[in-house]
């Protein structure tokens, strides 16, 4: 079980659903984070990093969801996301923006198959600096199939949208989160489906996606999560072939499964002691080995998204370190949800939807992560 240093409850002003009481790993108290979110926004500006929207009020959609980020090989960045007049409308399409180090540039449709709403994007560059853009497509959920297109100039142009795994319904490849690139070369993709019951599953591709295997269903019986199950998993790899994964869950609890294959087969699923409102999570591994994660820190099934935290571990995930509070807002309609974090020449990026209004990022200097965290 992963254990959380204790002191004051997540919530705030909000309060936990009852049900979460009885349930030890979804009441996660915790010290105050290091430093507060007005003195981080300020250190990160003044280290040279950024803090900033992709866009403003004027946009040529109504709402926003879902975003992902990429480094280019130029050093510039990609940010993508699906919007139109509300999530699982006809008209919601995947967009785009790039990031030149001074401004980002008007959002850009672009990919839009047909006329269902899209879903999901993920944007991922491989070894040869080849990114690709990952995103589902159908009237809804469970029904919906993955499309991916890539560009080999750094997102100026892009092939046109073609199925992942052609006559998949449910969703194969990446759900949410980017795939990661095993010691060996293999790509390995955190997937999902969410028919009846919510199962999580690893799609690996070891030609460049040209074919996928499936891993089977993670084995959720003996995992004390109650309700639909897991979704969305996020992925790291600790030493050749030792996979491990976080994800949501309606459990009230951030879900872990773990590989020792490079995951081909599977532990099962068991819960930790990181809470989770049923939202988005997203991990990387730093480039000096420590964990980097972004999640709301709310228990309970269906929770406020009023919060949004990035913690970190050094220990592969057994204990946990609430650094900032990324929002820490009281307002319990406001929505700061599915975050997408990455490794940058500079250190961590960060995006995540605002509202469903905007879509915020940081660029947050490794220089400055170490002030923080003693060696």
């Amino acid at each position: 079980m992963i254990k959380l240093k204790i002191k004051k409850f997540l919530l705030g002003s909000i309060v936990m659903p009852l049900f979460c009481l009885f349930l030890s790993s979804c009441v996660v108290l915790h010290n105050p984070p290091i430093i507060s979110t007005e003195d981080f926004i300020s250190a990160v500006q003044n280290s040279g990093g950024t803090v900033n929207y992709i866009f403003e009020d004027e946009r040529p959609f109504k709402e926003c969801h879902a975003s992902t980020i990429v480094e280019t090989a130029k050093g510039e960045m990609l940010s993508a996301w699906f919007g139109g007049t509300k999530e699982k409308n006809p008209d919601v399409a995947i967009w785009l923006s790039r990031w030149d180090g001074e401004k980002w540039n008007t959002p850009q449709k672009i990919a839009k198959v047909r006329e269902e709403a899209h879903w999901n994007p993920v944007l991922f560059k491989d070894q040869d600096n080849i990114i690709y853009l990952f995103f589902k497509v159908g009237k809804d959920v469970p029904n919906w199939s993955t499309y991916w297109m890539k560009t080999v100039d750094n997102g100026k142009t892009w092939t046109e949208p073609t199925e992942l795994v052609p006559g998949d319904i449910g969703g194969r490849g990446p759900v949410k989160n980017k795939p990661i690139i095993l010691h060996d070369g293999t790509w390995l993709a955190p997937a999902s489906t969410e028919i009846k019951v919510w199962h999580c599953f690893a799609d690996r591709t070891n030609d460049k996606g040209i074919t996928w295997i499936r891993s089977n269903d993670w084995d959720l019986e003996s995992s004390g999560i109650h309700g639909k199950g897991v979704i969305q998993p996020t992925f790291w790899e600790s030493q050749p072939n030792h996979v491990h994964a976080l994800m949501r869950s309606t459990g009230g609890c951030i879900a872990r499964c773990d590989s020792e294959d490079g995951g081909k087969t599977w532990g099962k699923v068991h819960r930790t002691d990181l809470p989770n409102n049923n939202s988005g999570i997203d991990l990387i591994k730093n480039i000096d080995g420590i964990l980097w994660l972004v999640y709301n820190p709310i228990a309970g099934n269906w929770g406020p998204r009023n919060q949004l935290m990035l913690a970190y571990s050094k220990d592969n995930g057994k204990t946990w370190v609430e650094f900032v509070y990324l929002e820490k807002d009281l307002n319990p309609t406001h929505e700061y949800s599915y975050p997408a974090i990455i490794t940058t020449r500079k250190g961590i990026g960060i995006s995540y939807t605002w509202r469903r209004e905007r879509i915020k990022f940081w660029e947050i200097p490794n220089n400055l992560l170490k002030k923080y965290i003693a060696p």
